[in-house]
């Protein structure tokens, strides 16, 4: 399953992301992590050090793309393939044990943990976060997770999710929300902006300190409030970079997680709309910005023949610096 965490800046959705990677990987389920905020502080979440840098795919994006598009004939170089070009037959799709995940990630916490990467000197000025996020929406793209598997991204703050289309590529959404009118706001602007897409939304209360919180919350967000959580002594002491184990949480906390662990894994999938979301994105793209950039027509791209399937080709032999996986196929 393929999960985001998004909410106002400051609202502790990176803190929440972080506990649930855990979570899950304490119950033995492989996680990826991805760490898809411009402020890049999931991996100190994850226990890493101040000073271990993860590999920033945002600066290898030609070599993500000339792994991904295979022998796709419909993307014959990666200067045409942009962040919402869809697989189609030729085109390799990802399974969490694929190499290319061990090319970028480092582990944290029990996770794997990749990154977008901050910003670079030469940034500063000339770039967007975006065009760092295509990487994770790419990836996202071709990726079909199996069963137990769990994809976790740490999203951008705020709505700017949906300046991509990156806000599509999820099974299962968590806003976290403080009891405030500015964090219930955020809400009410993913309700707006998703409506169309069947974004499957859950919230989860941060910060409550009394009923009254609760109450605010239900007020605000309705049925969309799965859970919540008060401030906890064994996450804050995380905060601050003291030990900690996921079993050093109050039953409560736990509670909540394996609350939300039952919501994704009882979100229902459908490959099909998830392709056809996917298309409909790139298209947008290709007519807004995208066909100018690269100087043809990518509608192009849009293979009418392709299909997810439902498993994953192990990975076989070694080939462009990464181990080649399985194959997009014909459906």
């Amino acid at each position: 399953m393929k999960i985001a965490f998004v909410g106002k800046g400051g609202s502790g959705k990176t803190t929440l992301s972080a506990l649930f990677c855990r979570h899950l990987a304490a119950s033995g389920h492989p996680v990826l992590a991805i760490d898809g905020d411009i402020n890049q502080h999931l991996g100190v979440a994850l226990g890493l050090a101040d000073d271990v840098v993860v590999p920033p795919m945002g600066e290898h994006l030609t070599e993500i793309k000339d792994y991904l598009r295979g022998d796709n004939p419909r993307i014959p170089s990666a200067e045409v393939m942009v962040k919402t070009s869809p697989p189609g037959v030729g085109s390799r799709l990802l399974g969490l044990g694929d190499p290319i995940w061990s090319r970028f990630a480092v582990e944290a916490g029990g996770v794997r943990l990749l990154a977008t990467g901050a910003f670079a000197e030469e940034d500063l000025g000339v770039a967007c976060f975006h065009s760092k996020l295509g990487a994770v929406e790419l990836l996202l793209n071709h990726l079909q997770d199996g069963p137990g598997e769990y994809v976790v991204v740490d999203m951008t703050a705020g709505a700017d999710a949906f300046a991509s289309g990156l806000f599509t590529r999820f099974d299962r959404t968590f806003l976290v929300c403080e009891p405030t009118r500015k964090a219930v706001a955020v809400h009410r602007q993913y309700l707006g902006y998703s409506a169309e897409f069947e974004v499957a939304l859950s919230v989860v209360g941060n910060k409550v300190t009394d009923a009254g919180d609760v109450e605010f919350l239900r007020r605000e967000v309705g049925v969309d409030l799965l859970a919540w959580l008060s401030q906890s002594a064994p996450v804050r002491a995380m905060e601050q970079g003291r030990a900690f184990g996921i079993d050093d949480l109050d039953v409560s906390d736990r509670t909540v997680l394996d609350r939300m662990k039952a919501v994704v894994d009882a979100t229902k999938r459908d490959p099909d709309r998830f392709l056809a979301q996917m298309h409909e994105i790139h298209l947008r793209n290709a007519s807004a910005w995208a066909n100018a950039a690269v100087g043809a027509d990518l509608a192009g791209q849009i293979d009418p023949d392709f299909r997810f399937g439902a498993d994953i080709v192990p990975a076989t032999r070694e080939g462009a610096g990464l181990t080649t996986g399985a194959r997009g196929r014909a459906g």
